[in-house]
Parts: C-alpha cells; structure tokens; sequence
C-alpha cells in the first residue's frame, strides 16, 4: 500500500444503510407514534446486535424480520398513540422515504464517470435500495444492488464479502469495500477487500477493528481521492 492509500480499485462495494441513505428522518417516524426520537438510534443498534448475533451461530434472518421484532420490543415500554402493530407499520415505511445523503449524487456519478464499477452490498433487502437510488435520480450508475439476501450470512461474516466478489466476478484485491461502519471495514479487510471508511462525524476510528486503507470525511473526497 503506498502512503496516500490504496491503489485505484476496478469495483466499489459500497454499505447501504447509513453509508448511502440518510437515516435521520427515522427518529421523526418514531416521534410520530409517541415514542422518543431517540430511541431510534437504539432500535437500529439493537437491529445490527441481532443480526451479527444470528450471523455468528450461522443463521441468516431478513433485515425486515429482525427490525420489527425489534421494534416490538423497544415500543413496548412507551405509551404510543397506535395499537404496537401499526406503530412498527408506520416506522418500517420510513425505509420508504429515506433520502441519500447530499454528498452521494454528485460523487456516484464522479466515480461512474471515472470507468469504476459501482455496486452495492446491504444487509437490508436489495428493493429498498432500488427504490432509494430511483428516488435519488442514481440508480443507472450502479452495476448491480446486491444484498445478503442471497448470501450465505450478514456482513460483517466473509461469505457475504465473497458473494459481492462472485457476482462481479471480481479478486478481492481489485474491490474495495466503502462504508461508514467501522464493523463493516474489519470485516471486508479480513476478507481480503481494500477499504475505505467515511467518516463523517469526524470521530475516532475504534482500535480494535482492522484500520481501513483509506479515510475520507465525505463520497465527494473518496471520488477525489480515487
């Protein structure tokens, strides 16, 4: 690896949740029900603990299963406005509505324009990423919306890295893996990927994940950099 980074990567993987979408319109939806906005930091941790915890004794639930189990249990404290069951309906629409972070239209298309294949790799459901990258206006950029879906587990397990590299028909040296999830950087690296963490809160990156081989506080830097 060279001191500016890593070189010039032939496929980008990028996270979905977070990394692409805006999720803080969430904490409105959890609002709207009653609940504190808050807690939909804690409803989206709780999700992720979840999912990892399945992931590690080998089981492969959706995305859409655990986060309204999930949002079973973190409403069931609160007085809501709604019976739970229409409070969960209301709040999983909010995946609906999410828009993309401001960086992400003009630095897609940088990226695209510069001959790098651009997919994607969530451990959400693939339809809800098509449908934020049609709302975005960016959908024909990317090669392909892929999703654990149909892998064998969740990220941060290697066979979901490996699956992105199959259907690209990719080496895991000529892709690199862009998320704001430092879990997801340790992850991709240990699965042979180079990786680059956005950083946008401009926080520290925690020392005991694999450090990532590119920093970069926004997509239109990663575009400037690559």
């Amino acid at each position: 690896m060279s001191p500016d980074g890593p070189g010039r990567p032939a496929v980008l993987v990028f996270d979905v949740n977070e990394t692409l979408s805006d999720m803080t319109s969430m904490g409105r939806r959890f609002q709207e029900v009653g609940a504190p906005a808050g807690l939909a930091t804690t409803w989206f941790a709780g999700v992720l603990r979840d999912g990892f915890a399945l992931t590690a004794v080998g089981v492969n639930e959706s995305f859409a299963t655990i986060a309204a189990q999930a949002l079973r249990v973190v409403l069931d404290a609160h007085p809501l406005d709604r019976v739970v069951e229409d409070a969960v309906r209301h709040i999983m629409d909010g995946f609906a509505d999410l828009p993309v972070h401001a960086d992400v239209p003009e630095a897609i298309a940088a990226l695209r324009a510069g001959g790098i294949r651009l997919v994607t790799l969530s451990n959400g459901s693939g339809a809800v990423a098509e449908a934020l990258f049609d709302r975005a206006g960016v959908r024909g950029h990317f090669e392909a919306l892929l999703s654990v879906e149909d892998a064998a587990l969740w990220k941060p397990a290697a066979a979901a890295y490996a699956h992105a590299l199959e259907r690209c028909d990719a080496h895991p040296m000529d892709a690199m893996l862009v998320a704001v999830h430092p879990w997801d950087i340790d992850g991709a690296g240990r699965a042979g990927l180079a990786t680059a963490w956005v950083n946008r809160a401009g926080g520290p990156y925690p020392a005991h994940f694999r450090a990532p081989d590119l920093e970069v506080r926004s997509l239109t830097e990663l575009a400037d950099r690559l």
